[in-house]
């Protein structure tokens, strides 16, 4: 793709010698006369680079800078100053332009310059490109999440995803660790290459090897074919190892030696393949832990996590939780051909409090089964699934409180004393008590009710 050019210039001569010389070396260049018309015709070609006069009639070249920073961000600034205004082109680079060069211009330094100004142009256009991207890919279904956790995870990618690097996703079974590989394949240079991911846990020892590094025909007892391996099936793509840790430390040495030369040889074969393949990595274990217990080579730990990005808990964003919800509605909405609009308050209260050790995996399976369930427009505790309203109690309030009852005492009384009191011990927290006492939100709701007469349990006193 040609790269264009923009001139500003009040000096014609100027201007245009600098034009041809620019258009010889393959460039496609417009020219201005002012400040303003640079502005609009910047507007309408979006060039990678403006080499602008600082000194013109009207707009000069700092306010064009400025206009530019505004309406046509993606463009590198490069000022043209006399010796008597290098002061004022230093200061302009500090409000984003890319150079300055001094009149009369060498045409070695500019021939340099020009390049890498529109490799800054391009690389600022990717950026935003992947921002767009990112955003798309995190929609419905996808890496849903605005907490501060999952804002981090956001950054991490972005930085990451241009990049051949290999990456370590850590985090606890559930979290979207395959998420984030795909996403940081998708959004590579690699992203219209093939990605190949393997369960290192799910596949059994003896046929690890060969799945990973591929056989020749006759090489063991059952190879009666050749059968490429997972790394040429991933060459010009990225492969993604799930569970690494899992991988025997015999194995693990083989595989090294694929990252540091690129080059795979078949089971039973004489000679290697090079292959061009972005590798990453999960693991649901403490790496660190793992280095410590021997299941984890030191050298393919350092190899494999140039970069690292952990994945949060679901507990420890539990903000996210109401758009999870969301977006798994829409997807599986559309997968049951349903109508429904949201989750009752009950419910959404519930699902907040879950602490979910299954993380989004769980909360898409619970979503789903309501999905099913549901009849209606919206869904209630009833249409849950039984974990997240029977969970284990909270432990017991500081000192291990208890209720006795002297022999007589009237059931509903004895029932009222044990609500109060296990609500006062869950610190007023309706949905924790309710819980605690293995009913529901609502059932609790009318039993406050009644016992305040009408006030929500808030005039119920403990006798």
């Amino acid at each position: 793709m040609t790269r264009r050019v923009l001139i500003a210039d009040d000096d014609g001569a100027s201007r245009s010698g600098l034009a041809a010389l620019l258009s010889g070396w393959g460039y496609a260049v417009d020219q201005a006369a002012d400040g303003a018309e640079a502005l609009d015709k910047a507007r309408a070609t979006h060039p990678a680079v403006v080499i602008s006069d600082l000194v013109m009639p009207g707009m000069d070249g700092l306010e064009l800078l400025r206009a530019l920073t505004e309406e046509v961000p993606f463009a590198a600034v490069i000022l043209l100053t006399g010796q008597g205004s290098i002061d004022t082109a230093v200061a302009a680079m500090k409000e984003g332009a890319y150079d300055f060069l001094t009149k009369p211009v060498e045409v070695s330094r500019i021939k340099l310059l020009i390049p890498k100004a529109a490799e800054k142009s391009e690389a600022l256009r990717e950026v935003a490109l992947l921002r767009r991207r990112v955003k798309q890919l995190w929609g419905l279904g996808r890496l849903v999440g605005t907490s501060p956790a999952m804002q981090a995870v956001h950054r991490l990618i972005e930085l990451a995803a241009p990049t051949p690097a290999a990456v370590l996703i850590t985090g606890e079974s559930g979290t979207g660790k395959e998420l984030v590989a795909r996403t940081l394949h998708e959004l590579s240079p690699r992203g219209r290459g093939p990605f190949v991911a393997v369960n290192c846990a799910a596949i059994p020892e003896t046929l690890l090897e060969s799945e990973i590094f591929g056989h020749e025909k006759g090489s063991f007892t059952g190879a009666l074919e050749r059968r490429q391996g997972c790394f040429e099936l991933a060459h010009e793509g990225t492969i993604f190892l799930d569970e690494i840790a899992e991988m025997s430390v015999a194995l693990q040495a083989k595989f090294l030696r694929i990252l540091e030369d690129s080059m795979v040889r078949r089971l039973g074969a004489k000679s290697e393949i090079k292959v061009d393949v972005r590798v990453l990595a999960a693991t649901n274990k403490d790496p660190e832990q793992a280095l410590k217990a021997g299941t984890l080579r030191e050298d393919l730990f350092y190899r494999l996590n140039v970069m690292s990005l952990a994945m949060p808990p679901l507990r420890d964003r539990r903000e996210d939780v109401p758009l999870l919800i969301q977006a798994f509605l829409e997807e599986f909405n559309a997968k049951y051909d349903k109508r429904i609009t949201s989750v009752d308050e009950e419910a959404l209260e519930i699902l907040m409090a879950h602490p979910w050790p299954g993380n989004v995996r769980e909360l898409r399976n619970c979503m789903e089964r309501a999905t099913i369930v549901c009849e209606g427009s919206l869904i209630g505790p009833a249409h849950l699934p039984s974990s997240p309203t029977t969970r284990p109690a909270p432990p017991p309030a500081a000192g291990g409180a208890t209720v006795a009852f002297a022999v007589g005492t009237n059931l509903e009384e004895a029932e009222r004393v044990l609500i109060v009191r296990t609500l006062a011990a869950a610190g007023n927290n309706k949905t924790q008590a309710a819980h605690t006492l293995g009913i529901s939100l609502k059932t609790l709701h009318n039993k406050l009710r009644r016992y305040a007469g009408g006030a929500d349990g808030k005039a119920a006193e403990d006798p």
